[in-house]
């Protein structure tokens, strides 16, 4: 059997007439940038977020990026984060001039550990960036205590867990600013590149809408700005697939659970943690070796037998060669918990359009290796 990693063209054929409806009026209408599509998809989302603003911009990055300087956080300014999320989160701290601090990561959640932060607290500081990693949300209850008791703005990273929540709270009323990533592969994800902007502010709103757009407010007045758009078509495409989110996430639960119940007799692997009262909507399903020895050998073992295993992020930000060591970065603490992640993650097929004999032929692969390991 043939397991693939993603399921994009599978969701596409069962959402085909929503999506390629939203097309057809998008391309009817003439209006591709800045169109009446993309304003009815922000209204959508703000909806569906609870949130009262929501602004459509090129990606993911810029969405950080676009908060960031909405924010006024810039050089000699200092943003706790996490060290092992994919490499744009610290990226986006950096093309804003600021300095990203790494402290270390929970080691069941894998989010950024609460406990860690104060200690790198400086007189620079002035956000704190949780990532909601692979699915799950972070603490943001421990989390804003810190920030009002140092009086920091919190930017919440949920490019992987979009529709997720905490307990008693929900992603986005903890913060100054959410960002969200629309690449393909997310739960929510378009043909291309996209991304936004979730704010409880008008003032942050205002800005990013200047900003995405040359500084522009009105056709042919402009202030500093760059070039940072949904467009159109984009929007149209996530319009038709976020009504079929809370099904989609549904449907990565059950996969998930399904998993965790078929690997639990498994020697050398730890499965996923979901925090009591939190809905994890598995971004990703990631589980970990015991080594990276044999995180490799589990990998070739899966690929071989025809499941398309991967690895989400085998290599930390704080290890990668573009590391920028100096004024632009530092860590505070040992990173033990993330780099650990790092070096023995394997993430499972995970994706709605999944079928339970895939997942079945996938748990019967995986003890077939650890059985053997």
């Amino acid at each position: 059997m043939q397991v693939g990693f993603y399921g994009h063209v599978r969701q596409y054929h069962n959402l085909k007439k929503e999506i390629d409806a939203n097309i057809q009026a998008v391309l009817d209408s003439g209006e591709y940038v800045m169109g009446p599509m993309l304003k009815r998809f922000e209204g959508e989302l703000a909806s569906y977020a609870l949130m009262q603003h929501a602004i459509g911009v090129g990606n993911g990055t810029d969405a950080i990026w676009l908060a960031l300087m909405a924010l006024g956080i810039g050089p000699d300014d200092e943003c706790i984060t996490h060290p092992n999320t994919f490499f744009a989160t610290a990226e986006a701290v950096w093309i804003a001039g600021a300095t990203a601090v790494f402290v270390d990561c929970d080691p069941r959640t894998k989010c950024l550990d609460p406990s860690k932060i104060e200690a790198a607290v400086t007189s620079k500081t002035k956000a704190i960036i949780p990532v909601h990693l692979y699915g799950q949300c972070a603490d943001m209850p421990a989390i804003r205590k810190i920030a009002e008791k140092h009086r920091l703005l919190v930017i919440e990273d949920n490019a992987q867990a979009f529709g997720a929540a905490g307990k008693n709270f929900k992603i986005g009323e903890l913060s100054d600013a959410v960002s969200i990533s629309f690449i393909i592969q997310k739960n929510l994800g378009t043909y291309g590149d996209g991304g936004a902007v979730l704010t409880n502010r008008a003032d942050v709103d205002r800005a990013i809408r200047r900003l995405r757009n040359h500084g522009s407010e009105k056709r042919s007045m402009h202030s500093y700005g760059f070039n940072s758009r949904l467009d159109d078509l984009h929007a149209g495409v996530l319009s038709a697939k976020l009504k079929a989110l809370d099904e989609g996430n549904n449907l990565r639960r059950q996969w998930a659970q399904r998993y965790t119940a078929g690997l639990q007799s498994a020697r050398h692997l730890t499965l996923p943690y979901e925090t009591p009262g939190f809905r994890h909507v598995y971004h990703l399903y990631v589980i970990e070796t015991g080594t990276p020895q044999e995180r490799e050998a589990l990998l070739k073992f899966l690929v071989d037998n025809g499941i398309d295993a991967k690895c989400h992020y085998p290599i930390a930000i704080h290890q990668q060669s573009g590391y920028p060591w100096g004024k632009r970065a530092r860590i505070v603490g040992a990173l033990t918990n993330a780099e650990r992640n790092a070096a023995t993650c394997v993430s499972l097929p995970m994706f709605p359009e999944l079928t339970a004999a895939e997942v079945d032929y996938v748990i019967q692969k995986v003890l077939e290796w650890d059985r053997r390991a």
